[in-house]
């Protein structure tokens, strides 16, 4: 749907609404593009792997050319499948985002994120986290975020 503003400033000024533009092929957000590529990253993937990947979910082979749509349906082939685990047992990459929202929301910086799970939880790198321990650390941070009611 195409939402146009019309300013009447004496300039007759016509403005698209930039949610609209996530729906066009090479209008991605630069947020979005950034989490596609951490994920790549996380995962190791090769850019062949990666490009083979885009095309066949979204058929496209640059995520630039990404709808909001295709977006959305390439995340959830990554949460569905093999890749979404960053080890077989470990800590999967929704918890791993899911973490960070929750960091964000605390408004922690790294060092103190960092603190707080050596602290509780003897442990600093999530990546050696099993679901488990990640599962534990998701409940500690959301129950913080209700006491202080961020």
């Amino acid at each position: 749907m195409l939402i146009l503003y019309y300013k009447n400033d004496g300039l007759n000024h016509l403005s698209i609404n930039p949610r609209f533009l996530t729906t066009i092929p090479g209008f991605m957000d630069k947020k979005k593009l950034a989490v596609i590529h951490i994920v790549k990253r996380e995962l190791s993937l090769s850019d062949n792997e990666y490009r083979n990947i885009l095309e066949r979910v979204s058929g496209v082979r640059s995520a630039k050319d990404l709808t909001d749509d295709q977006f959305h349906k390439l995340m959830r082939y990554f949460v569905r499948t093999r890749h979404y685990r960053v080890a077989n047992k470990g800590i999967t990459l929704r918890q791993k985002y899911y973490l960070r929202q929750l960091k964000e929301r605390l408004q922690w910086d790294d060092t103190h994120f960092q603190n707080y799970i050596h602290k509780y939880f003897h442990n600093r790198d999530l990546n050696t986290y099993t679901k488990h321990d990640a599962s534990n650390l998701i409940v500690a941070l959301k129950s913080i975020l209700k006491i202080h009611g961020t």
